[in-house]
């Protein structure tokens, strides 16, 4: 498939401080192909300077395609997502945490299965390959692994890391999928569900990993583990909709 544009969405909830180097980073990110950037912001109704942040950059930046929505409300991470994704144009769409966990430049790695006709969703496992990988919780790389694992019993896949933020989709089939989740309970329902798309293609090449801590911005907590559990089931075991 010839892919001229990606999209990168980015949900951002309170990253005023950083949401200017996540976006330089995407910036000098040369795709390959020489595939366009549509970047997608969603502004989860954050509480700090987000909003500012974000205006000032695309005013000193105008030849970036950055396209800016804003939630009235706090609706959670997932349904920031669900906005993204409905915007969407590009041929495919890649989602990036504002905060500098993940490396842009790693984009190519995932493109490449894509433009090479293999695949139509690429995740980016932590857990798999040499790339760099910051040093931090024991037990959050425990219940990580073991969330994939009971995803992988239900999905039948063979993810090593389906909490990964890094996921690749074809634009066409995430945009035809259902998703309800509105916080962090996306992962586990997007994976369930692109996994009983019939005939899907799905890889999975190791990225990179600057971890934060709660003191750095980390949001996600041991609550969005047991909601990961629940949508596992739900979304697996019983398969809703």
């Amino acid at each position: 498939m010839i892919i001229t544009k990606l999209s990168i969405v980015i949900p951002a909830y309170n990253e005023g401080r950083t949401i200017h180097l996540i976006l330089d980073k995407v910036k000098a990110v040369e795709l390959i192909n020489n595939i366009r950037k549509e970047i997608i912001i969603v502004n989860d109704c954050s509480k700090d300077d987000t909003e500012d942040a974000i205006a000032l950059y695309k005013a000193s930046n105008p030849d970036m395609d950055i396209q800016y929505f804003k939630h009235e409300v706090n609706k959670g991470k997932g349904a920031a997502l669900h906005t993204g994704i409905s915007k969407a144009t590009g041929e495919y769409l890649i989602i990036q945490d504002a905060d500098l966990e993940y490396d842009p430049y790693e984009y190519n790695d995932l493109l490449k299965p894509i433009v090479n006709g293999f695949a139509d969703v690429v995740y980016g496992s932590r857990f798999m390959g040499s790339n760099p990988h910051r040093i931090l919780f024991f037990w959050h790389t425990i219940g990580n692994r073991w969330l994939t694992f009971a995803s992988n019993m239900f999905s039948n896949l063979n993810l090593t890391d389906m909490e990964t933020c890094y996921k690749l989709f074809n634009t066409r089939i995430i945009q035809g999928i259902a998703l309800t989740e509105k916080r962090f309970g996306f992962e586990p329902e997007v994976t369930q569900k692109i996994a009983r798309v019939p005939r899907i293609r799905i890889y999975e090449v190791g990225i990179s990993y600057y971890g934060r801590t709660y003191e750095e911005g980390k949001k996600i907590g041991w609550k969005d583990g047991f909601r990961a559990i629940y949508c596992i089931l739900k979304y697996g075991l019983f398969k809703a909709r």
